[in-house]
């Protein structure tokens, strides 16, 4: 199978899988109104179907991730709940990076030998910029998202950053995020009434939503003045 047809091949793919995502009005799943609302029936079928919960969350994880579809956060949030702190962290943090990196390769195989091409010259500094301190780039990208992730996975496909490189600072620089997020969902968990909602617990997991940000901006200052 020559290039021309793979590309063909995996843009159908990508479009059948997206196409279905919202035909079937998947999104809508992938809110936490549907999840509280299914939150008993989703523990139920977790406690007698362990693996395949984990893995059937992985895969779903990854597509999601892959196809940059909305939702991630949700899941997480979700993953938490259902799951525990570290089965949810341990599952989203493998899912989120493979999930990034199939991002990043479907957009380098796509589109970025047309992009150097027709733009090149325009992107000569961007080029060795990556080149020559590229993970520490990527690295502030995912401790301070300034961007979207998925905005992330698909333009660094665009520059010549090593997919091996991109997967590592990824599965560093996520982790932070996920731990954060994973947390706040063990919290919503909790919820049973109204008065949950002021829990200490849940107060301190969503400060911590909105304190991250600026903690790692801070990280991200010091690591640089040392370097």
């Amino acid at each position: 199978m020559n290039q021309r047809a793979s590309r063909l091949l995996l843009i159908t793919a990508i479009a059948v899988l997206t196409i279905t995502f919202f035909a079937f009005d998947l999104q809508k799943v992938l809110t936490l109104a549907e999840f509280k609302a299914r939150q008993q029936e989703f523990a139920a079928f977790y406690a007698s179907h362990r693996l395949q919960t984990l893995v059937l969350y992985f895969l779903c994880y990854v597509v999601v991730t892959a196809l940059s579809l909305p939702g991630a956060a949700v899941m997480t949030l979700a993953g938490g709940a259902l799951l525990g702190f570290w089965a949810a962290f341990v599952t989203v943090a493998l899912a989120s990076t493979l999930g990034a990196t199939l991002a990043f390769l479907s957009s380098r195989f796509l589109l970025r030998d047309w992009v150097q091409e027709k733009f090149g010259d325009k992107l000569k500094a961007v080029n060795e910029g990556v080149a020559q301190d590229g993970a520490f780039y990527l690295l502030t990208l995912r401790l301070v998202p300034i961007f979207p992730f998925f905005i992330i996975n698909l333009v660094m496909g665009l520059t010549p950053m090593p997919t091996r490189t991109f997967a590592w600072v990824s599965q560093i620089g996520m982790l932070p995020a996920t731990a954060v997020f994973v947390n706040a969902g063990t919290q919503l968990a909790r919820i049973e009434s109204a008065a949950g909602i002021l829990s200490p617990q849940l107060l301190l997991s969503f400060a911590l939503l909105g304190l991250f940000p600026l903690i790692a901006k801070r990280i991200v200052t010091i690591i640089r003045r040392r370097k």
